[in-house]
């Protein structure tokens, strides 16, 4: 089985860098975001409008682009977990994680015995259907595969060290957005009302070991959260950046225009 670059980055407290692939539908996209720079992408089939099919095929292009794919599912549901894994995720992000209770069941549910209980099958794509005994394949995922708790609801950050502290948990990202509207935040500047909450985050992450990182597009807040001891880097979405480099572009030419 392929080792996990970005759990041996993140392990060894060097920060990664990556983003969030919600409307691309393309396997070069790996490629194109490895060429970027990026250490990982995040396939989003909790609000991208992918299949297994579509996921499947991208996670096996990035894979080959040298890259680390991870796959945000839509929630603990077994199959949802699972098959992104057997596909050759190199791990899965669950969203709206609130309880230990929940946390105990992805673990189950991601690991193989006698960690969990997840049917085996091993040449699959995440042994990039090469043959392996058994018990070292099982025992590698084990250890290699990144379980992610998406922390992205009020109840999940005032039980935080009792989420984290599950055997078996891999990392945590902060959701702000869902954060936000969880908290009831109505504050013009989010990122600065959510700060406190945040950083008690962070510092549970960083009191149990446990890689911690943040999904935004703010940059100035990303480098913020790195300086202060993030290293799952999460910047903006492949959408965001089409938007943006097509703007960008278009206000120049249209500035031009009028200045003509």
């Amino acid at each position: 089985m392929k080792p996990n670059a970005l759990r041996t980055k993140l392990y060894a407290g060097k920060p990664a860098f990556g983003t969030m692939i919600q409307e691309t539908r393309n396997v070069s996209i790996g490629l194109i975001m490895a060429n970027a720079g990026c250490d990982f992408l995040f396939f989003d089939m909790e609000h991208g409008p992918y299949n297994m099919e579509t996921v499947a095929d991208m996670i096996r292009g990035t894979r080959l682009a040298g890259i680390t794919p991870l796959v945000r599912v839509p929630n603990d549901e077994y199959h949802l977990m699972v098959r992104p894994l057997d596909a050759g995720a190199q791990g899965i992000m669950i969203p709206r994680v609130e309880t230990r209770a929940q946390v105990e069941h992805i673990i189950d549910c991601c690991m193989y015995p006698p960690q969990g209980s997840r049917g085996c099958s091993v040449n699959k794509g995440h042994n990039d259907y090469t043959p392996q005994v058994e018990w070292e394949f099982a025992e590698q995922a084990n250890r290699e595969n990144l379980i992610i708790l998406q922390i992205e609801r009020a109840r999940a950050v005032e039980h935080i060290d009792d989420l984290i502290s599950v055997p078996g948990v891999g990392a945590v990202l902060i959701g702000p957005n869902d954060l936000s509207l969880s908290l009831g935040n109505r504050e013009k500047d989010q990122l600065k009302a959510l700060e406190p909450f945040i950083q008690r985050v962070l510092d549970s992450a960083l009191a149990h070991k446990i890689p911690c990182g943040i999904h935004i597009p703010n940059m100035d807040w990303l480098i913020e959260w790195m300086r202060r001891g993030m290293t799952l880097m999460t910047y903006s979405t492949d959408l965001h950046f089409l938007v943006q480099g097509a703007r960008s572009g278009m206000d120049r030419l249209k500035a031009a225009a009028n200045e003509s």
